[in-house]
């Protein structure tokens, strides 16, 4: 179940940096709704997480996969492009959660 809501909230957490984008620095209400509500729930998920799994790894995982997929967000619906540095140090961050997913003992308990 817990990564069952580390998705969740990983999910939760893109959608909330999105919606902050897309509200170009709080001046469009409803974007900045979606924000408040996805941060909120991905918090929420976030702690369930937390039962179970060490706060170190747990946000390790939610970090690296929400950097991954926000940038995949920032490339498809705003544009933004990367250079080779960026996309280096990206690879370097999915490498860090697989190594900690892969041989880590204290992902779950």
């Amino acid at each position: 179940m817990a990564y069952l809501y580390l998705v969740l909230a990983v999910g939760f957490e893109v959608i909330g940096t999105a919606a902050l984008q897309a509200s170009e620095q709080f001046t469009k209400p409803k974007p900045l709704v979606l924000t408040a509500i996805g941060y909120a729930a991905a918090f929420y998920f976030l702690s369930l997480v937390l039962r179970t799994m060490p706060v170190g790894i747990a946000y390790a995982i939610w970090s690296g996969f929400g950097v991954i997929l926000i940038t995949l967000v920032g490339l498809v619906w705003f544009g933004q492009r990367l250079d080779l540095p960026a996309v280096i140090g990206l690879a370097l961050i999915v490498a860090g959660v697989a190594v900690i997913n892969l041989f880590s003992k204290a992902a779950v308990h």
